[in-house]
């Protein structure tokens, strides 16, 4: 077998480790998806009535909320998959899979394949149940392509944040050091109501938040209106870049630890 076959072989066989542990093991998947769920509930149901507000001139607000609940479902999806990574370090195993690879890289590869994976599952649920709650698609296909990749890059990002510390520290016990930034980030966004709608301290900080780009890049493709694209795809570039430098660097100290 030649090294990139190898290389490939082994990133797909921990994300089918991953996927196998996550869907016969209710207690660890269905967290990932209740939480997105309860708040398009919350937030499309119990708070419906803002979008009757003067200003708030999107078209549809539970469609404004799905993406959000979009990007936000995603990002946890890869936080979730960076306790699976402090569990297996911890357990043992993830000793075990630098030991049958010589290019550790593979085995973050072959989380952010499962992640990938898993969130198609996910999606699938929170658009269906979005739809049934009378979010109305102004968006082409290209446009729902564009918003739907948008939420692998917050993904991805997420992941390689969640990846770098749980390489680092090995253990479950980092799991608020991977999920509370990653929330802070989510809610400290345009959340409720649009961008300029935001008054008082929360505007300055959301106008700096990275992830209010990709919010009013998947809300505008929603609306069939794509604007801020190439905003929204460079700063999440930008992160995975960066955090792919921080996961890397963590899988080395991982190594290097033993």
């Amino acid at each position: 077998m030649t090294p990139d076959r190898t290389y490939f072989s082994a990133a797909w066989a921990v994300a089918w480790r991953y996927l196998h542990n996550l869907y016969t093991k209710p207690a660890v998947f269905v967290p990932g998806l209740i939480f997105p769920l309860f708040f398009l509930a919350a937030f499309a149901g119990g708070l419906s009535a803002v979008g009757d507000t003067p200003r708030f001139d999107y078209y549809n607000f539970t469609a404004f909320q799905f993406c959000f609940i979009l990007i936000q479902a995603s990002a946890l999806a890869g936080v979730f998959v960076g306790f699976s990574i402090a569990g297996d370090f911890e357990q043992g195993m993830g000793r075990r899979m630098m030991l049958a690879t010589s290019r550790r890289s593979s085995i973050l590869l072959g989380y952010a394949l499962g992640a990938a994976l898993r969130l198609i599952v996910v999606w699938v649920i929170i658009t269906g149940v979005s739809l049934l709650a009378g979010m109305e698609v102004r968006a082409t296909g290209y446009d729902l392509a564009g918003m739907y990749t948008l939420g692998l890059l917050s993904n991805v990002v997420a992941l390689l944040f969640s990846a770098g510390i749980a390489f680092r520290f090995r253990s479950l016990q980092a799991g608020p050091l991977m999920q509370m930034p990653v929330f802070i980030a989510l809610f400290l966004a345009p959340v409720y109501v649009p961008q300029e709608l935001l008054t008082g301290w929360i505007e300055p900080v959301a106008r700096l938040n990275p992830v209010t780009a990709l919010l009013n890049g998947a809300r505008s493709l929603m609306a069939g209106d794509p604007t801020g694209i190439l905003l929204a795809y460079g700063v999440a570039f930008g992160l995975i870049a960066l955090l792919a430098l921080w996961a890397l660097r963590g899988l080395r100290r991982a190594e290097v630890a033993g």
